[in-house]
């Protein structure tokens, strides 16, 4: 598992897409590839009413991630210190290998380079103490990057506050 942990709260998600918009604009992406991706759940109806959910979908850094395991070049790897699964793009020959192992569709295809690219939690702004471009930008605070240990506590603690709102 990567050290690190990005997470959502969902039902304080809007589906404003600015994650995805953010992400793409940090890593200069083409229309096309999505390095995270909001999923819209419904709309079903609740009271009568109409209402949507929102997930999101980023990389998940695996623990032994097949993408890394089917790179036949060795271009997709796994950071030994922090686990963060990332793609050396001057070792990539876009054979397409790795979009084919991962379950989850987190390497997606960058047409203008013809190679693979995938969700690597901004490690350039990880490296620098910053938070990916994802969690900056997110207009509701729904989207959370922690050390994995910390996730729990972060987690209880905005459900504590949650709670005490309605109160």
């Amino acid at each position: 598992m990567s050290k690190y942990y990005l997470f959502q709260d969902t039902k304080k998600c809007i589906g404003c897409h600015s994650c995805e918009v953010a992400c793409k604009s940090s890593k200069d992406l083409p229309v096309g590839p999505k390095l995270c991706e909001i999923i819209t759940i419904g709309p079903t109806f609740v009271g009568g009413l109409p209402k949507a959910a929102y997930t999101f979908m980023p990389c998940f850094h695996c623990e032994d991630p097949w993408c890394v395991a089917a790179c036949p070049t060795g271009a997709m790897q796994r950071r030994e210190k922090d686990g963060i699964v990332f793609l050396d793009p001057t070792l990539c020959v876009g054979c397409k290998t790795c979009m084919s192992a991962c379950p989850w569709g987190a390497p997606q295809w960058n047409p203008e380079t013809g190679k693979a690219v995938k969700c690597d939690y901004c490690i350039d702004r990880i490296d620098r103490g910053q938070q990916p471009a994802c969690v900056t930008v997110c207009t509701t605070h729904c989207l959370h990057f922690a050390p994995a240990e910390a996730a729990p506590r972060i987690r209880r603690e905005r459900y504590a506050k949650a709670m005490t709102s309605l109160e």
